[in-house]
């Protein structure tokens, strides 16, 4: 089959119900959001899920594709011990991926962690918790350039567009982490600016001005979801597709944005 979905979403912890409590309030519009990005992804039904992960293991110079039998997804780290669920691997898509990598001699290797992180595990647990019959395959970015990032991507799309199966990216990452005083990096006014114009990049369809943006910027607004939303712009790109802005907040001075590539 093809590409069924894709998807931009943040990771707070404080999204999932069991966690946020009274803080949920908050982030009424990332809830919202992530509710109809539920459904939608229900109603495409994917039979494999690629989740793009910052959090994950990490190595400088090559991506990672995590290989396992079964992924658990979890937030003890977040003193909620009553929240999890499991999901299968998908072997078929995973030695895809490797075969291809090693053909064309690209940087990326294969892990094997079961455990997921949670910028992995809070987007799909809320949004993928109801399609049990979904196999997932983890991804993650590296510190090498822009450019072999969006090419990363072009590799996965290959290998999605032979797949004859349903294929789901969700791309996971937290926008600048500077946006008020009392945020995780504390103030920087690079975290707006860059949000902004990330924003902007992407209703403009301007992939080239993402991959040109100022690297003082980027590491000033202390981000974390930049190369995990290059990838996915490498799978789309040369696809035709609208871009759709479904939430942006900041209510703890960390910029969060949902959004479908339809």
């Amino acid at each position: 089959m093809s590409l069924v979905f894709s998807a931009f979403t943040p990771h707070p912890p404080l999204i999932v119900p069991s966690i946020g409590k009274t803080e949920l309030k908050k982030l009424s519009k990332t809830s919202s959001a992530f509710k109809e990005l539920e459904r939608n992804l229900y109603a495409a039904q994917p039979e494999v899920i690629l989740i793009i992960s910052p959090h994950g293991s990490f190595f400088p110079d090559v991506f990672t594709v995590n290989s396992c039998v079964k992924y658990t997804a979890d937030f003890k780290d977040f003193g909620d011990l009553e929240t999890s669920c499991e999901f299968n691997g998908d072997f078929e898509m995973t030695h895809r991926l490797r075969d291809a990598t090693k053909r064309k001699h690209f940087p990326a290797t294969l892990i094997s962690e079961p455990r997921l992180d949670h910028g992995s595990s809070v987007p799909l647990i809320m949004l993928a918790g109801k399609l049990t019959g979904a196999k997932i395959v983890q991804l993650g970015f590296c510190d090498l350039d822009f450019k072999t990032h969006l090419d990363f991507g072009a590799l996965i799309k290959e290998q999605i567009l032979l797949s004859n199966r349903r294929v789901a990216v969700i791309a996971s990452g937290d926008m600048s982490h500077a946006l008020s005083t009392d945020a995780p990096a504390g103030f920087n006014k690079a975290g707006a600016e860059f949000d902004k114009k990330i924003r902007e990049l992407l209703m403009a369809g301007n992939i080239s001005g993402i991959l040109n943006l100022d690297e003082k910027l980027i590491k000033n607004a202390s981000e974390c979801g930049l190369r995990s939303l290059l990838i996915l712009l490498g799978i789309l790109q040369k696809m035709h597709y609208d871009y759709r802005e479904l939430a942006y907040e900041a209510p703890f001075g960390v910029g969060y944005l949902t959004a479908e590539f339809i």
